[in-house]
């Protein structure tokens, strides 16, 4: 029989480390169309989206000050300092019996402002995201991404379009 599994002692293994980064990547695109449908303060996240903001206020007043600067534009440093986690883990205990996989890894904007990309996303907990992310929709911080997703996916279809109608210019021309 095995022994008890310590998480300090475990070795990451570098097929588990692409799963996870794989499902954060996957959840990143799916918020990403999601922002791109649906006008974000509309968006619902959770079921637990009104408890989760008003705790995110409560706990992290510092994120709405300034006209919420902090939420605006992340710092990472501010998520991830010693006192921060300390935080950051008492919110998590929260709603560790609510939300599912509330610890799990997720990829965020450091910018609401900007779509998801390399120097713009850090990684954080499921509930750093849902704290961060339903306060920005709330207060209308995320509604110029909204904008910036809807045009990609304006362009991309009038792409696909144009490349349609050239794959059947050929198709027509070559008979």
């Amino acid at each position: 029989m095995a022994g008890q599994f310590d998480p300090q002692k475990a070795q990451n293994l570098m097929e588990i480390e692409k799963q996870f980064a794989v499902k954060a990547v996957e959840q990143a695109q799916t918020y990403w169309n999601l922002l791109e449908k649906v006008p974000p303060r509309e968006l619902k996240l959770t079921q637990h989206d009104d408890d989760i903001f008003n705790d995110t206020k409560k706990t992290f007043p510092e994120l709405f000050e300034n006209d919420n600067a902090k939420l605006i534009k992340l710092d990472e440093d501010l998520l991830k300092n010693e006192d921060a986690k300390k935080r950051w883990r008492a919110f998590h205990a929260l709603y560790e019996k609510k939300v599912k996989d509330y610890n799990f890894g997720c990829l965020i904007r450091t910018d609401a402002e900007e779509e998801y990309g390399e120097k713009s996303t850090i990684f954080v907990t499921r509930m750093q995201f849902y704290a961060i992310e339903i306060s920005r929709n709330r207060l209308g911080l995320n509604d110029k991404a909204h904008e910036i997703a809807k045009e990609e996916a304006a362009k991309e279809a009038a792409k696909k379009e144009k490349e349609a109608k050239a794959a059947l210019k050929k198709k027509n021309g070559a008979k």
